[in-house]
């Protein structure tokens, strides 16, 4: 997948779930709630339940239509797996040029999580598609801002503590998109526990979007 292709799912909407503690046969059920509600990027963990086998059921139920792909990656020798199951993202808590590397050598889009100025042009150096700022709980939105000002046009996105409420201070900030984990997702929801919150984000993040335009 290239830039551009994730570029376009994150512009259809820039919430990207995280289904940390999923298992495969919850996994296509919760999906279908998420596509519903408007979400486009969807994640699991790589130390989720047979995480391999969740990743693939979905890659298959959404074609081209979904961005799916593995979170948690931190060694680059899963990332073939991952690209084995079908998915097309690889997002990890931190910044290694190694995994870098060999997700673009595969193709796939990379989102690195970073912290500092010196990891977000590690990874922009290495060939990020995005950022993923990480823990956002730890810090404030004023860190977005001020890279802002240095860091080339690459998008942004808090994960780690983000929940509809939060979403908005950090839009303002220059966020140009979320991850969203516990406050959408926790191990043993059904996909009627995720609705009335993958579709309260989707409404937040519709109308920040619409007050900026």
């Amino acid at each position: 997948m290239t830039r551009d292709h994730f570029l376009r799912h994150l512009d259809a909407m820039p919430l990207a779930a995280i289904l940390r503690g999923i298992v495969p046969s919850e996994v296509e059920s919760v999906g279908d709630t998420l596509v519903d509600a408007g979400f486009r990027i969807i994640e699991v963990p790589l130390n989720s339940p047979r995480a391999m086998r969740s990743i693939a059921k979905l890659a298959k139920r959404y074609g081209d239509s979904v961005l799916i792909g593995a979170g948690t990656v931190t060694r680059d020798t899963e990332i073939y797996a991952v690209a084995s199951a079908g998915g097309r993202l690889i997002v990890s808590p931190h910044t290694d040029p190694a995994v870098i590397a060999a997700t673009r050598n595969v193709r796939m889009v990379s989102i690195p999580g970073f912290m500092t100025p010196t990891e977000a042009y590690t990874a922009v150096n290495c060939g990020a598609d995005a950022l993923k700022l990480f823990p956002a709980s730890a810090v404030h939105p004023a860190l977005v801002s001020g890279l802002e000002a240095v860091l080339p046009d690459i998008p942004v996105m808090p994960v780690g503590g983000i929940g509809v409420n939060d979403m908005e201070r950090w839009w303002r900030a220059g966020a140009r998109g979320f991850g969203v984990g516990g406050s959408l997702y926790r191990p043993g929801d059904t996909a009627e526990d995720v609705r009335p919150r993958a579709e309260a984000m989707v409404s937040e993040m519709t109308r920040l979007r619409a007050a900026a335009a």
